[in-house]
């Protein structure tokens, strides 16, 4: 099942600009694989005075596992809590910028471990016939139930 870019405002947490993917090519229990051309755009939120840095990578694989979860979510009938991108290990890229790339991204995340408080996924980024990023991302899920979670104490709260 292919999604359109028109369809991805309903995946991720984000809309406008900072909607980085273009659409989702496949998707299954296990991962998702996901195209991206806005790291070629001007208005890329996450550009800075150098371009747009490899690291922001992270996002488009942040999104492509967003997407894979409400995607999983849909399917078995209840929505998807937010989450929180709470951990990243063994981070690589393999240039510095990536609007050095002229093709689209492919963002491959593979759902490695899925649990009530959150899900781990491995994810690729590629462009140009070249692996850009590859890392472990951690998301940290809210409670279904607002009421039965523990209030997190406030910055300088007593």
């Amino acid at each position: 099942m292919e999604l359109s870019c028109n369809d991805m405002s309903r995946l991720v947490p984000h809309s406008g600009t900072m909607c980085l993917l273009d659409g989702v090519e496949t998707w299954d229990a296990d991962h998702i694989v996901c195209r991206a051309t806005s790291h070629l755009r001007p208005d890329n939120p996450l550009r800075d005075d150098s371009g747009l840095r490899a690291l922001c990578a992270i996002e488009y694989g942040a999104q492509a596992m967003a997407a894979h979860a409400t995607l999983l979510g849909l399917g078995h009938g209840h929505r998807v809590t937010d989450g929180v991108l709470a951990s990243l290990r063994n981070v690589t890229t393999t240039l510095s910028h990536l609007d050095e790339l002229k093709g689209a991204l492919t963002i491959l995340a593979t759902l490695q471990l899925t649990h009530q408080q959150g899900r781990i996924y491995d994810v690729t980024v590629t462009g140009d016939g070249r692996t850009v990023l590859t890392g472990r991302l951690s998301v940290m899920l809210a409670p279904d139930d607002a009421e039965g979670a523990k209030p997190v104490s406030q910055e300088g709260a007593a």
